[in-house]
């Protein structure tokens, strides 16, 4: 079963509930152990770390995950096969989001949360990493929440919540999703 893509508007602190876990509600410890084993993060800014390369970047999610994919696999799925032994200097910012990507899938999330996945790239480059974001939630079947400003982007989500002073302000489903690849912007 094919999970859903759901695009915020805007970027503020939202009350969630999943997988029947209430996270206003629980300690520290039992959100560590939650966001450890359920959840995938992709920053807009690529967090990874220069002196490892990109396979090594995503083995280091792969060593304290239950079980994960292989660094190879979760690179190939993001479309870096050819570029796993590179630097992050060597890779371009497409490049080095994808990166992030396949590091936050290489544990197979449930939940998969990017925070500004494009803020940093050009058009082009852009969509390339939508189009991954999209192959892993349609393959993985992992629920796929964007939050962005780009209001374009919401044209590839299920549903599409906007949020303000940390509220949902209106909320809508899309009848029919655009690729990533149709986007314009």
């Amino acid at each position: 079963m094919r999970k859903k893509i759901i695009a915020f508007l805007t970027c503020m602190h939202l009350a969630l509930a999943f997988a029947g876990v209430d996270v206003n509600q629980a300690s520290e410890a039992d959100l560590t152990q939650y966001r450890r084993a359920h959840v995938g993060f992709v920053f807009q800014f690529y967090n990874l770390i220069p002196s490892l390369t990109a396979r090594e970047n995503v083995a280091l999610i792969t060593d304290i995950s239950r079980d994960p994919m292989k660094p190879e696999e979760a690179l190939e799925m993001v479309g870096l096969s050819s570029r796993m032994d590179h630097f992050p200097s060597q890779l371009s910012g497409g490049e080095q989001q994808r990166v992030a990507i396949a590091r936050a899938i290489a544990k197979r999330p449930e939940v998969l949360l990017c925070d500004e996945p494009t803020g940093a790239l050009d058009v082009t480059t852009g969509i390339t990493v939508l189009e991954a974001v999209e192959r892993i939630n349609r393959e993985l079947g992992t629920l796929t929440v964007v939050i962005t400003h780009n209001a374009v982007m919401a044209e590839m989500a299920d549903r599409v919540l906007h949020l303000s002073d940390g509220r949902i302000v209106s909320s809508h489903r899309n009848s029919q999703r655009l690729p990533a690849s149709q986007l314009k912007w």
